[in-house]
């Protein structure tokens, strides 16, 4: 069991958002675990993540053991838009994780794939099977899934040079004048929470177009291609240009519109089959709670 020993200098605040800045190599939510577990103690009392530090504080943490993730098939419905024996299309709802983590053991998309399909590639780790590229939890739409490894390898290739057409639809705030835009900004860990991305000077290459659809008094509706896929590429761009995506928990202003998350959709993908060459092209409808959305921003308007 690892153990890791802290005293207070000069820190103030909760516990769990100081340890998550003194031990940086682990996410707060880690760290919020860990003090649900009672695996924190503070000059030898267990405390909660609410604790606010003191000068002086002996802090002691035994890091428990991690649990090892097991991939089980689970009868979880899904919207299967394409199937054949190489390749899954599916429109993954808001909410869903696409492959399981130490805080989603299960429920996910490749849990609902393994029950649907049997067996997907092999290509990436256990409990990825057949995910040839994701999309964040609260992000809702399109995702190519692999059948076998060589259509995995195949659509692999084509993601990484670039042939992949990916085409979100977002709501912003504020109005974006022009029609069209292009962002070019490498994206890498923030330094100040590890549970962000942000525009990084040694981060990856980063590359996003855009372009208006619909302009509000308050929003904008977009269109956006992805050119990479870097973690949270869109959310972190359009906050950077200042035209955070309405109901980011993460990149956005706290008090917004009702949701259950971002307003970011994936809703076209197109990619050249791996066996049979030919250009398949797929949309699917924006989700429910975006189109009641977007009705409500026309009313007010």
């Amino acid at each position: 069991m690892t153990q890791l020993h802290y005293v207070v200098e000069d820190k103030k605040g909760r516990i769990d958002k100081v340890l998550a800045e003194v031990f940086s190599d682990y996410s707060r939510s880690q760290i919020q675990s860990w003090l649900k577990e009672e695996a924190v103690n503070v000059n030898g009392e267990i405390v909660k993540a609410n604790y606010k530090v003191k000068q002086n504080d002996c802090i002691d943490i035994e890091i428990p053991e991690a649990k090892e993730l097991t991939l089980e098939p689970q009868d979880i419905p899904l919207e299967i838009v394409y199937e054949d024996d190489d390749v899954i299309v599916v429109n993954k709802p808001q909410g869903m994780v696409v492959h399981p983590s130490m805080g989603h053991p299960d429920g996910t998309l490749v849990n609902a794939l393994l029950f649907h399909a049997g067996s997907l590639s092999s290509i990436n780790d256990v409990i990825r099977p057949g995910i040839v590229h994701r999309i964040d939890k609260d992000t809702s739409g399109l995702l190519m899934v692999a059948k076998n490894d060589v259509a995995h390898i195949a659509l692999q290739d084509e993601l990484k040079e670039r042939k992949t057409l990916r085409k979100y639809v977002a709501l912003v705030h504020e109005v974006i004048p022009h029609e069209k835009g292009k962002i070019e900004a490498p994206i890498g860990r923030s330094k100040d929470n590890r549970q962000k991305q942000a525009i990084v000077a040694d981060g990856k290459e980063a590359v996003t177009h855009f372009t208006v659809l619909e302009r509000f008094l308050d929003y904008t509706l977009i269109e956006c291609v992805l050119e990479t896929g870097r973690t949270h590429q869109i959310r972190v761009h359009m906050d950077y240009i200042g035209y955070p995506i309405v109901g980011d928990p993460l990149y956005g202003p706290k008090k917004t519109i009702k949701g259950n998350g971002q307003f970011l959709h994936a809703k076209t993908l197109a990619f050249t089959h791996p066996t049979t060459g030919e250009l398949m092209t797929f949309d699917s409808e924006l989700p429910e709670i975006f189109k009641k959305t977007l009705k409500e921003i026309e009313n007010n308007d």
